[in-house]
């Protein structure tokens, strides 16, 4: 008993200091009985094998099984986190993961596979695996091999965007300057003038070539959405903004898609002013940028425009139905980035993960209403420095990954659940 105490003392700190987390800047999910309440839990995931050292998460997923499939950048590691892989090591730690890593529901890594980097995912109840890259392409993760891909421009805009078409080369010990998207810097550097007008003049001449209504994906992935019940796979692609894309799921072919507002394709404006959103400013007429989405089980689509502080909701064939606005004030990135629904079987509530602050917004599904948060930026357990991606298990857990310099993903059980009593009750010893 003795031995297991300083353990549970442990514990009971981090679960302290993540229930102050989970309970600072909202007091309004505290007086609300109806919103639902998290702990962070300290158990979850387990070590890394291998001296692995995760890069940036740019997708989540949690399977049928509730076994949870994280996509991270491995080229986001630096020289000294790599000095594990020189030979002989200089270091105790640490070496590249790969890309895609499987994690069981007690946090054990149970699979990994290594594709070239991307942005968003999902897994179908085969177990095949669909990355977000230059396009969408369906792994199977036995091999890692590449089973199929969505069509794609042979290009991208300006030379921009994309990233996806093969790893980069990789010199064991050797990293990058930092994490890729890591805290923007204001204000450094000149622009060259001329390099400026060259790039108008490249990006004016594919949005003639590839309009709006183009059917394949366009500049990269920003987030997958696959309904088996359908046969279908929703993707938000960053082009212009942000289109939703709704591809065939056994033959990958395009069946529709729309722009803000449900508009078609076709209406999309290819003039960056009607996408351009000022903090507290009118909505743009179209998608502002870093658009991801989800489908909810009554056939509702939830595209989350990060980049305009808004939800848009339509139904599967893009008629509008609603806008949801979050923190409208807030600008550098944006506030609405991931989505996901509670677990009940009304999915009363969304969940949407902000980047630019910190923390998991809750809203009533029905109307948008803001009735808490949780979380501020740090780098303790329960904190977030880059909070990109969430997703919500069938027992109601959240799992978020980060990007910066947070460079992991963390779990947050249910207050009233199992395991969160026991999180309780420790810190009630603590």
């Amino acid at each position: 008993m003795n031995a297991l105490r300083p353990i549970g003392l442990a514990l009971a700190a981090a679960a302290a200091a993540a229930a102050v987390i989970a309970t600072t800047n909202h007091d309004a999910l505290a007086q609300a009985s109806a919103a639902p309440r998290y702990l962070f839990d300290p158990t979850w995931p387990k070590p890394l094998p291998n001296k692995w050292k995760m890069g940036g998460v740019t997708g989540l997923a949690v399977d049928s099984d509730d076994n949870v499939w994280v996509l991270n950048r491995p080229n986001d590691l630096r020289d000294v986190e790599l000095q594990a892989e020189l030979t002989p090591p200089v270091a105790d730690c640490c070496t590249r993961p790969p890309s895609m890593i499987h994690f069981d529901k007690a946090g054990n890594v149970i699979g990994s596979f290594d594709a070239p980097q991307g942005h968003g995912m999902d897994v179908d109840s085969q177990g095949f695996v669909y990355i977000g890259q230059d396009t969408v392409r369906k792994y199977d993760p036995k091999t890692g091999m590449q089973v199929g891909e969505v069509a794609r421009a042979p290009e991208t805009e300006g030379g921009r965007g994309g990233g996806g078409r093969g790893q980069a080369a990789r010199v064991p010990g050797r990293g990058s300057p930092g994490p890729t998207g890591t805290v923007p810097q204001q204000g450094r550097g000149t622009p060259d003038p001329a390099a400026q007008e060259k790039q108008r003049a490249a990006v004016s001449a594919f949005r003639a070539k590839y309009p709006p209504s183009s059917p394949m994906i366009l500049g990269q992935s920003e987030e997958i959405r696959i309904i088996e019940s359908d046969g279908e796979m929703y993707v938000a692609d960053s082009y212009l903004g942000g289109r939703v894309m709704v591809y065939d799921l056994k033959t990958l072919a395009f069946k529709r898609g729309w722009g803000a507002y449900g508009k078609p394709l076709s209406e999309i404006s290819i003039n960056d002013a009607d996408h351009d959103y000022t903090p507290n400013g009118p909505m743009p007429k179209d998608f502002a940028g870093h658009l991801t989405l989800n489908v909810s089980s009554d056939g509702l689509v939830y595209a989350a425009d990060r980049n305009a502080n808004r939800i848009h909701v339509t139904d599967k064939n893009g008629k509008f139905l609603k806008e949801f606005v979050v923190a409208p004030q807030t600008g550098a990135g944006g506030s609405t980035g991931g989505v996901a629904f509670s677990p009940d079987k009304e999915q009363r509530f969304l969940f949407i993960s902000d980047l630019t602050n910190d923390k998991i917004w809750f809203l009533n599904r029905t109307d948008g209403k803001v009735i808490g948060n949780m979380g501020n930026r740090g780098e303790n357990g329960g904190q977030w420095f880059g909070l990109h991606m969430i997703a919500v298990d069938s027992q109601g857990n959240i799992y978020t990954g980060e990007v910066y310099n947070g460079e992991r993903v963390q779990r947050f059980v249910p207050s009233a659940s199992a395991r969160g009593k026991l999180l309780t009750e420790l810190i009630a010893i603590r």
